[in-house]
């Protein structure tokens, strides 16, 4: 397999709950470096939005959050295309070839792991609020009902990718990077960047 999906998933799950004890920080190689460099963004762009959606926090501080939250997503964004970049080296370094008609995916395989990878911290925060003692049943017995779909869906997430990366080492389905290009952090393309910077020289 081109990349171990369960050791994608024990990852995200080793990581998530570290990062929240400690800094985040990251000590692997080759493609779980990425993996892990990936995940990182939407752990950090997760509780920026938290903070983002507090009604105590003052306009000064949700400018600062809103801007960091522009910046994380821009890497996680990034990073997905770096994931997938990595799988094209590997099947070049394979000389693995799609057939003729070989269709491609709708969604790439660093997508899907990007997808897990925030399911991951869903799952995590699902389970922490089962453990809140300052909360009712009917809190619990939603939230417990809304991890176990969490589940259900990560399981068949991991699947599917199982099932996509095969397909694409077996020359069934064809690989590519889809190129993001935000816009938005663009200062060239973003036209309230651009005319801001064009007054400042006229």
């Amino acid at each position: 397999m081109i990349i171990d999906v369960d050791r994608v998933n024990q990852l995200h799950k080793e990581t998530v709950e570290r990062w929240h004890s400690e800094p985040v920080t990251n000590s692997y190689e080759g493609i779980w470096s990425i993996v892990c460099r990936q995940h990182s963004f939407n752990f950090l762009l997760w509780h920026e939005e938290d903070i983002a959606r507090s009604p105590n926090v003052g306009d000064q501080k949700i400018a600062q959050v809103k801007r960091a939250i522009d910046g994380y997503n821009q890497n996680r964004n990034d990073w997905i295309e770096k994931i997938d970049d990595w799988i094209t080296g590997y099947l070049m370094e394979a000389r693995t070839s799609p057939s003729l008609n070989a269709p491609l995916n709708t969604e790439t395989p660093g997508s899907v792991i990007d997808r897990l990878s925030i399911m991951s911290l869903r799952i995590y925060h699902m389970f922490e609020q089962c453990q809140r003692s300052d909360s009712t049943d009917e809190h619990i017995r939603g939230v417990k009902q809304k991890l176990a779909l969490c589940l259900e869906q990560h399981k068949d997430l991991s699947k599917s990718l199982r099932e996509l990366l095969a397909s694409i080492e077996a020359g069934d389905k064809r690989h590519k990077t889809y190129r993001q290009m935000k816009m938005y952090n663009d200062p060239t393309l973003n036209p309230y960047l651009y005319d801001v910077e064009l007054k400042k020289a006229g």
